[in-house]
């Protein structure tokens, strides 16, 4: 039994004074004849969310289980519990059963155009396929898939849509009628007027979000996870392909130049806003907290960048955060992370399914 004791944040206002573990579940009143209990002290807050996340990938596609067992490991000593998996060749389903890591929401493999993303990650495809292939992901993962929308064309050296809107409003419609959500990595802008009207859900990195664009999100209730701790490479990338692609290393970093302005000018819109670290492939995982801190960088206020990872996320999720009965996934920090989000780099404990991880 765990008596978690000091200030317990179900949500960015609603605070406690403690709050007990039993069985592995959220209770908050106190257990009669407890005995044998552990005391925890501190600021409680809803495990971390990563929801742009990839277990089980790395830089040339799927990575043996071991691999995929140290990246879940690294995410949850960060304190992330919950991870939206955008996209990954692997199949991980055998870490539902682990009580020992994350709990994993997944949207299958990515969905590229052939030869229009990194060899080994997505199926590759052409447009008269996709709705296929949305279908076959749709039914494989956990209420989400994903498309890739954009990415270099070679033969004009610069970044593109790839998927005519037609495609694109038949793929999205059918996964809607399966029952799941959809995302689509988007670097630049040309792709997302037409993924929005298509009535797609979400948008991963949203580097080409401008403020013509923002209306058109914000009507529709698109979020974005903008992957700043991502878009943070774009220079190294633009720098290694200057020689062949000198128009694609501009845009990329003009993209870049512009991202905290991207991200602020959607959130004063009302876009929603979430955590992801597009941890998996070339980047290590581990970095929930290095992402929130740069939404507050970025000029998001510091409760509502929490909550970006913590409770609108798991919201936006549909699970559960600190709520009674609900499972004791949970972070401790030393000082109260509403204050300042950088405590949440160095968690006091993280509280897996009832059990501290020491």
């Amino acid at each position: 039994m765990l008596h978690v004791k000091g200030r317990v944040l179900v949500g960015p206002d609603d605070v406690r004074d403690e709050l007990w573990v039993v069985d592995g579940r959220i209770s908050y009143d106190r257990p009669v004849g407890a005995r044998d209990i552990r005391t925890v002290r501190g600021w409680a807050l809803p495990g971390l969310v990563d929801a742009h996340c990839h277990v089980g990938l790395g830089p040339h596609g799927p990575v043996p289980e071991d691999v995929a067992e140290k990246q879940a490991l690294t995410d949850r000593e960060a304190g992330t519990l919950l991870i939206r998996d955008a996209g990954s060749p692997s199949d991980t389903r055998w870490i539902d059963d682990r009580e020992d890591l994350p709990k994993i929401i997944r949207a299958g493999r990515h969905i590229a155009r052939t030869r229009r993303y990194i060899r080994g990650y997505a199926w590759e495809i052409e447009p008269e396929d996709l709705v296929a292939y949305v279908a076959q992901e749709a039914r494989r993962g956990d209420g989400w898939v994903k498309l890739v929308g954009d990415w270099i064309d070679r033969e004009t050296g610069d970044l593109s849509a790839c998927w005519p809107r037609e495609a694109v409003e038949a793929a999205i419609t059918e996964a809607h009628r399966l029952g799941a959500r959809v995302t689509a990595h988007c670097f630049s802008e040309d792709s997302l007027q037409d993924l929005v009207e298509s009535g797609i859900d979400c948008i991963e990195h949203a580097t080409g979000l401008t403020e013509d664009l923002i209306p058109l999100f914000a009507s529709r209730g698109v979020a974005i996870v903008p992957t700043l701790v991502n878009i943070a490479t774009f220079p190294k990338l633009a720098d290694g392909g200057e020689s062949k692609y000198p128009t694609w290393s501009a845009h990329m970093r003009r993209l870049h130049a512009r991202r905290y302005d991207t991200v602020r000018n959607a959130y004063d819109a009302g876009i929603p806003v979430y955590v992801g670290t597009d941890a998996g492939g070339s980047l290590p995982h581990g970095l929930v907290a290095a992402e929130v801190a740069e939404l507050v960088t970025a000029g998001i206020p510091p409760v509502d960048a929490l909550g970006a990872t913590t409770w609108a996320a798991r919201r936006w999720l549909g699970r559960p955060g600190l709520e009674e009965g609900a499972a004791a996934d949970l972070v401790v920090c030393e000082t109260d992370p509403r204050a300042d989000v950088r405590v949440l780099a160095a968690p006091r404990r993280v509280v897996l399914d009832g059990r501290v991880v020491d």
